[in-house]
């Protein structure tokens, strides 16, 4: 991994130095050179090189998410379609998205350097020039107001939505807000939409799963009276009276960095369960790693 250039994506508020020069460190040795974009410089420290937006977007040969599931999305929200491998460090809460711990950093940086991991690709969806990969919820201006929406799937209309709001969701993004108005968990592999309306008033009242090559439009019926719609979870924009947002499936946006796949497949399961996914208490025990069930239960043994 000789002059590879690595850039760093991080959360505003969380600590992450300890990573950064961890980072940095790896770097020196391995011949690598650490950027960052200007709206990370005071996270990062001086150490790191600051380029412009575009400038990181060109150089980067891989990036680092430091932060939560948030800061992952818009790392990978740069790199859609440069096939740039995205490795993130959970300095966040649950981390759907995040494989690796920040004590887990180093080993983790020298099997990226070693060339000892996968990539795992993610879809996205598109909508304009709007990029995510979680989902698009579409909701009424007004606070505590409803709204109405129609849908269009492949140019013919398929019935209007009316209630508190509507969410377009990826795979990856049905375990986010879809999974908690209602909407199914979807997996990974499948190439698909969900449409999940939120407390349905009238009109369409269940999820719909669409497929990749659905050219799907949302649009705002009323000649007068705007709605809003918001990126995975970034500041709403208004869908003006009589707009459309077509949205579609983009498949392989993006490679994420995984080093065990059927240990990042049991923290999710975890994570899952404490959203209410129907476990038994056996089944939960089936989660915990082996060696710390082996571990439990020779302290088990020695007890009186």
């Amino acid at each position: 991994m000789k002059h590879f250039t690595l850039g760093l994506v991080v959360h505003p508020d969380r600590r992450v130095l300890d990573s950064v020069r961890l980072i940095i460190r790896h770097a020196r040795r391995t011949g690598g050179v650490v950027v960052a974009r200007p709206c990370d410089a005071g996270q990062v420290g001086p150490e790191v090189e600051i380029v412009t937006p575009e400038e990181f977007v060109e150089r980067v040969d891989g990036v680092i998410s430091l932060g939560g599931d948030g800061t992952m999305l818009g790392a990978m929200r740069l790199v859609v379609g440069r096939q740039v491998p995205v490795l993130g460090v959970n300095h966040g809460h649950l981390g759907f998205l995040i494989e690796v711990t920040p004590s887990e950093l180093e080993p983790a940086l020298d099997r990226l350097a070693e060339g000892h991991y996968t990539l795992e690709p993610h879809s996205c969806l598109e909508a304009d020039d709007h990029t995510a990969f979680n989902d698009i919820v579409v909701t009424a201006a007004e606070p505590l107001s409803s709204l109405t929406l129609d849908l269009e799937v492949n140019g013919l209309s398929h019935g209007y939505y009316r209630g508190d709001a509507v969410i377009a969701c990826t795979p990856t993004g049905s375990t986010a807000y879809n999974y908690a108005a209602g909407g199914p968990v979807i997996s990974p592999s499948a190439p698909v939409v969900a449409l999940t309306p939120v407390a349905p008033m009238s009109g369409i009242s269940r999820p719909v799963i669409l497929g990749k090559d659905d050219r799907i439009v949302l649009r705002n019926p009323s000649g007068d009276v705007p709605l809003l719609f918001s990126v995975d979870g970034t500041p709403a924009e208004p869908l003006r009276p009589g707009a459309e947002l077509p949205v579609r499936l983009r498949t392989d946006a993006v490679d994420i960095v995984r080093f065990d796949v059927d240990a990042y497949a049991r923290r999710n399961r975890v994570k899952l369960s404490l959203l209410d996914l129907p476990l038994r208490p056996d089944q939960l025990v089936e989660l915990i790693p082996q060696p710390l069930r082996e571990q439990a239960e020779r302290l088990r043994q020695t007890m009186p």
